[in-house]
């Protein structure tokens, strides 16, 4: 993803694993928040987060959009994107309106 601080890829569990260890040492705590619904989108699902650090240094709070690729049950494939409608492009769909956008 551009602009994110150690871009990939990352292939395998052992490489994502160690991916997310190096990100999760960054912070003495995080946390992610789901904003509104996972969307799924035959063997993809679409979670926008809110993802917030604190600890060494100034706290972080980033929003973002994940789409995973599902395969046997399991994720295969996850993407990155800042963009929330660029993330449903990517899975297939358009920008889905909200109930409070709908009136």
């Amino acid at each position: 993803m551009e602009g994110w601080p150690e871009p990939g890829p990352y292939v395998g569990r052992a490489e994502f694993i160690r991916q997310f260890k190096r990100q999760r040492e960054a912070f003495e705590g995080d946390t992610i928040e789901v904003i509104g619904d996972f969307i799924e989108a035959a063997d993809r699902v679409v979670a926008r987060l809110i993802w917030r650090g604190r600890g060494h240094g100034p706290e972080s709070r980033m929003e973002l959009t994940c789409v995973y690729t599902i395969r046997k049950g399991r994720i295969f494939y996850r993407e990155y994107f800042w963009d929330h409608a660029e993330a449903l492009d990517a899975a297939g769909l358009s920008e889905q309106a909200t109930p409070d956008e709908e009136s």
